[in-house]
């Protein structure tokens, strides 16, 4: 198995199957070396009915912790690279393959790939530029994370310690250690992801940047 995708779900009956369908036709030039993990966290809707269909594996974890959620989907993995990626997202059809071509080049560890947003408008502009700014400057992307499942496991995977912010850790100790190898942490800008924009239908399209600013 090449490919393992991780997906933590809560009750995601109404985005996951997007995510599945855009992982399906990224898979295509992997047949048979494609495996999706789907860990189920209390769900009472029929996101693990949808997931089975897709042929995907099942985990269960019913903590409240998305770091100890993401490491129970990597540690059920049998693949050799590890990609995680939420429910309410879709990646691109050619997002396995840049991945696999990063990877076997030796130059790089890992790393994510860009964002963009299903909907558009002035507040989440303005949020996207000053997440370009953050990309910037730290060379770290959120949203989806890919890298060999040996160095997954070398570094221990999502700091189960962490309750926020554990996606920009989980990448700084990627990087780290990477440059112990002589690799670079990297996000893709020739593969991408598009993501939902609930949370900014539920709190307001300016809701990032207050936080981050007020």
């Amino acid at each position: 198995m090449k490919f393992s995708i991780v997906i933590p779900a809560r009750n995601e009956e109404a985005y996951i199957v997007p995510c599945l369908e855009s992982i399906c036709r990224a898979a295509r030039p992997y047949p048979g070396q494609v495996e999706i993990i789907v860990v189920l966290n209390r769900c009472t809707d029929a996101t693990e009915r949808i997931a089975l269909e897709y042929g995907a594996r099942i985990a269960r974890d019913d903590s409240k912790n998305l770091s100890r959620i993401r490491n129970t989907g990597a540690r059920a993995a049998a693949g050799g690279i590890i990609v995680t990626i939420d429910a309410d997202s879709r990646m691109s059809d050619n997002m396995l393959v840049k991945i696999d071509k990063a990877l076997s080049s030796g130059k790089y560890i890992g790393g994510g790939v860009l964002v963009t947003p299903e909907r558009r408008s002035l507040g989440i502009i303005m949020t996207e530029i000053v997440l370009w700014v953050s990309l910037f400057l730290s060379g770290l992307a959120g949203g989806s994370y890919w890298c060999y499942r040996a160095d997954f496991e070398a570094i221990g995977g999502f700091d189960e310690n962490m309750l926020t912010a554990e996606d920009l850790d989980f990448a700084r100790r990627l990087k780290k250690h990477g440059r112990r190898q002589g690799k670079r942490l990297t996000t893709l800008l020739t593969a991408h992801i598009i993501t939902s924009c609930r949370k900014f239908d539920r709190f307001g399209d300016w809701f990032m940047l207050k936080m981050l600013f007020l």
